[in-house]
């Protein structure tokens, strides 16, 4: 990558303005073949072959579309190779193939029924209402902290019948997880680090352990506990593992969603106008763009069964392939004007939440259940919120997060 200057695999990239990293992947998009890149440098494994960047909408899709060709059994959430047991325990399923991938999938998914979504909606109103009502009694303030990471952790924890007493536990441990390289949270010592990223997986599954052994069915934890599919069940480090990927992933992205929504309303104020303008016609629309335009998980990885030619380049078997979400939202071939926050985008194929296929995000419809009822509460009762200072964001190649983002209103 020497003739354009860009390396995905430093660090100090990702700590580049968006507005940067955004014409980077232009350029690689407008490459004639997919760029190859040297692994990026990691505490937890020796550094492997390289990697090609998948930038182009059609390439991601494809490979999502092709499981059997690029797999995620040997990684999808890193890119260099870990062990498949640590692999395992912070992605759950994100990290298989069929067919175990599929078995727990079925039972996982029995757990999310419709008598479930609709209880999980009705906590997001309400969840909603009072968060917005403390904000208001707040006045200006960290909208992280205050919002954005409030709702999806309220939903996600009364969804497994934690207490209240618990959610800064499982803040700080899932802010851990999914710390990337922000020196923050995770230290660059490694027997620290190791240490730190270990102690967080296994607090997390030590609470499932304790929710699982209680006897209710009220909860989330009992519906996956008691799934039965076939005569299978979840073993309890399946549920253990699950667990973690779904408070680390549910509490994440649409913190990161929620977070970039303030910012985007704030910098293109004739979209929040015209959302203000007709909130129930647009406010779909303008989730859709959200997500689009956030890309709040950057990138999954796949790597080549077999030898197989795409777009021009062949690959090889044991090839690893990233797919940048955030590059592909932005493809000039199938987004007009791309770096443009649209609202009423049509169509917007974003795949924000993964493209089609056995990995799409089992979670998409609580987020955007999540993300259209806390803009909607906001923006009918705080319409003038808007941001107040510089992003503090979080230093990552893999979740596009806010840490904290100053906001301001009339009180």
């Amino acid at each position: 990558m020497a003739t354009t200057g860009i390396d995905l695999s430093d660090t100090e990239f990702w700590g580049l303005p968006l507005a940067d990293r955004a014409a980077a992947f232009a350029e690689l998009r407008a490459l004639e073949r997919p760029a190859f890149f040297a692994e990026p440098e990691t505490p937890f494994s020796e550094k492997g072959p390289g990697f090609y960047a998948l930038v182009r909408y059609a390439d991601v899709v494809e490979a999502s579309r092709n499981p059997e060709v690029f797999c995620s059994g040997k990684g999808a959430t890193n890119i260099p190779d870990l062990p498949v047991e640590f692999s395992e325990y912070f992605g759950s399923m994100i990290n298989m193939d069929d067919p175990r991938h599929a078995r727990l999938r079925r039972i996982v998914s029995r757990a999310f029924t419709p008598r479930m979504i609709a209880k999980f909606e009705d906590d997001v109103r309400q969840a909603a209402a009072a968060i917005v009502t403390d904000l208001m009694e707040i006045g200006p303030c960290d909208f992280v902290r205050h919002v954005a990471a409030r709702l999806p952790l309220k939903i996600i924890c009364d969804m497994m019948g934690i207490g209240d007493d618990q959610f800064e536990m499982v803040l700080a441990n899932s802010n851990i997880i999914l710390s990337g390289a922000d020196p923050e949270f995770l230290s660059e010592d490694l027997d620290e680090a190791v240490t730190r990223l270990l102690g967080a997986g296994q607090a997390l599954a030590e609470l499932v352990t304790d929710l699982a052994a209680r006897d209710t069915d009220d909860h989330l934890v009992s519906a996956l506990v008691t799934a039965n599919i076939d005569g299978e069940q979840l073993t309890s480090a399946e549920l253990a593992s699950f667990f973690i990927l779904l408070v680390v992933a549910g509490n994440e992205t649409t913190r990161t969603a929620l977070s970039h929504a303030l910012i985007l309303l704030t910098e293109f104020p004739e979209e929040r106008a015209l959302l203000l303008a007709d909130l129930d016609g647009r406010i779909d629309g303008a989730v859709e763009e959200i997500v689009r335009f956030s890309s709040p998980v950057i990138f999954m990885r796949r790597t080549l069964t077999r030898d197989y030619s795409m777009n021009g380049q062949d690959y090889r078997e044991g090839d690893k392939v990233v797919l940048y979400y955030n590059s592909a939202n932005r493809d000039e071939t199938v987004f007009a004007d791309p770096d443009r926050f649209d609202i009423a985008r049509s169509p917007n194929p974003q795949i924000g939440f993964g493209a089609a296929g056995p990995h799409f995000c089992l979670g998409a419809h609580l987020a955007r259940r999540e993300l259209t009822v806390m803009l909607r509460e906001l923006l009918t009762r705080v319409p003038d919120i808007a941001v107040a200072g510089e992003p503090d964001r979080l230093l990552s190649s893999f979740v596009n997060g806010i840490k904290r983002l100053p906001c301001e209103f009339r009180t």
